[in-house]
């Protein structure tokens, strides 16, 4: 059986692919650097991260990105050996218009490198790639309409693309103009029996999300919807998987064939998702005259595996010890790829050091090595060494969504105490500070800081000297303001001036808002999953 989600905690928008006998799934990343996360499989049960493909400077830029911007609906293809991604890096949303340019990268191999990214249009998001049987490629994105009193989705455009040259030929053309459900995004298209057909994401990527189908003869249309639709939606608010759309196709060599799609999974009905959006799949059969089916049309907890050999992968361990010439594949950074200007892994071997960045609600600059939380119920402990000498410099542990949300227990310095053990909060960009008493930490070594998810509404923090001796910092926190739904912020006419499009993250932050770049060492840091969460 495949056990849903299949990749937890924050990986939406999955692109499924399959080249031979290997099969490859990218999800977006959003303003989380490297973009793109790649995961690999032989058998759609058992998945290994391959970390992120847009790793550097000369990949992606994400200064100044806005929450929930960034990296959206990456979609992955191959031909003629040739691996190509297609990508939007959203530089703003809010203010009615849109700024969507989208991208290519190609490489010969999954593990890179990549080329330079050769610009696209930008007159919609969520690109994809399609390579037809004539040699002929094409790129289909939704098509934006920016126009006061217009919806923003006017529908799925084509155009022509160039494997050669990496460039777009001719002029745009409307396909597919939607549904009554509207919000129609995320195109996927796909060739089977003679028929195009054509996924797509509609409703909205809340509660009402769902996946559509429609197809035609010919590339270019006209598209009919399919009878029975959504092929995929949550409709019922008690179920445990909600916001079910956004999908990709892949079949198998014996011909099964399976749906990736987004979810997420609600602390109780229409409630919180901290985890953010996750990938889920579904078994996909087709009826006699070509019509894709999911069984009751409703994401499953549980689903039968394909007839595959099992391929399981080795266990990711749960303590990173900074031992490793590089970060590994589960650690992200904050809109700047992690480099020598402000982490290393070498200058205290055996260490994580980051040299404090700026303040926590910079868009950029941060220094941030975070992970994502994979489960309700979770803890994430790290060891934590510096020497602040101003309250402009702190180091700590974090449990984070965005700039607006996020928790923050840190060593810093204070008047009359001297080196000190704090807690921040932020709500919605507003600090504030849970109920505490500063702890004095005389000397210069290192403090064991940890926090824990209790696999409901609440997180709490705690610090301890001696691995044995932890005790609470501060009371019980209200670990909701860590979800999507509390970081969308939206006006009284329902324009959205923030997204809550990620999930909740834990990490290591360092700041220095004197300039001075203080040290902030990190000897371990160890993320477990004690018990039975979300």
């Amino acid at each position: 059986m495949i056990r849903n989600p299949v990749l937890p905690g924050f990986h939406p928008d999955p692109s499924l692919l399959r080249v031979g006998e290997d099969y490859y799934l990218a999800t977006s990343t959003f303003e989380w650097m490297p973009g793109v996360r790649l995961h690999h499989s032989r058998d759609l049960v058992h998945w290994r991260p391959l970390g992120g493909v847009l790793d550097s400077g000369r990949l992606l830029d994400l200064t100044g990105t806005p929450d929930s911007g960034g990296v959206w609906a990456p979609c992955l293809s191959y031909a003629d050996g040739v691996f190509y991604l297609v990508y939007t890096n959203v530089a703003s949303y809010a203010g009615g218009f849109w700024d969507v340019p989208n991208y290519v990268v190609t490489a010969t191999s999954i593990e890179g490198p990549w080329s330079d990214p050769v610009p696209l249009h930008a007159r919609g998001f969520d690109p994809s790639l399609f390579h037809d049987a004539d040699g002929r490629s094409w790129l289909l994105s939704n098509d934006l309409d920016w126009r006061p009193g217009h919806h923003w989705s006017a529908g799925i455009i084509a155009q022509e693309f160039d494997r050669g040259t990496g460039k777009l030929l001719g002029e745009p053309v409307n396909i597919f103009g939607g549904t009554g459900a509207n919000f129609t995004e995320g195109p996927h298209l796909y060739r089977r029996d003679g028929w195009y057909v054509l996924v797509t994401a509609e409703g909205g990527t809340s509660w009402g999300h769902q996946v559509t189908v429609a197809r035609s003869r010919t590339l270019l249309g006209p598209y009919e919807v399919d009878p029975v639709t959504p092929l995929l939606t949550a409709d019922d608010p008690a179920l445990p998987l909600q916001k079910a759309g956004h999908g990709s196709l892949v079949d198998t060599p014996a011909g099964q064939w399976y749906l990736a799609f987004l979810v997420g999974r609600p602390l109780g009905e229409r409630d919180e998702c901290i985890l953010g959006r996750e990938t889920a799949f579904a078994p996909v059969t087709w009826t006699a005259d070509g019509w894709p089916r999911v069984e009751g049309a409703r994401p499953r907890l549980e689903i039968p595996a394909p007839d595959l050999p099992a391929h399981p992968w080795p266990a990711q361990a749960e303590t990173d010890d900074f031992d490793d010439a590089a970060l590994g594949p589960h650690w992200a950074t904050l809109r700047r790829p992690f480099g020598p200007d402000w982490g290393s892994l070498h200058e205290r071997p055996g260490h994580l050091r980051l040299r404090g960045g700026r303040s926590p609600s910079s868009k950029v600059d941060q220094s941030l090595v975070a992970r994502r939380v994979t489960a309700g119920r979770c803890e994430f402990t790290a060891s934590v060494q510096a020497d602040p000498r101003n309250v402009q410099q702190l180091a700590g542990i974090t449990a984070f969504y965005n700039t607006r949300n996020w928790y923050y227990a840190y060593l810093t310095w204070r008047e009359g105490v001297g080196r000190s053990l704090e807690l921040l909060a932020c709500d919605r960009g507003r600090l504030h500070r849970p109920a505490h008493e500063p702890v004095p930490v005389p000397g210069d070594g290192p403090v064991l800081l940890r926090v824990e998810f209790d696999g409901g509404q609440q997180l709490r923090f705690a610090y301890a000297q001696e691995p044995s001796a932890w005790r609470p910092l501060g009371a019980t926190l209200d670990a909701r303001m860590l979800s999507d739904e509390h970081a969308a912020e939206v006006d009284a006419e329902g324009v959205y001036h923030v997204w809550g499009f990620t999930g909740a993250f834990v990490g290591l932050w360092a700041h220095d808002l004197t300039g001075g770049t203080m040290a902030a060492d990190f000897d371990f840091a160890r993320y477990s999953e004690p018990g039975d969460g979300a």
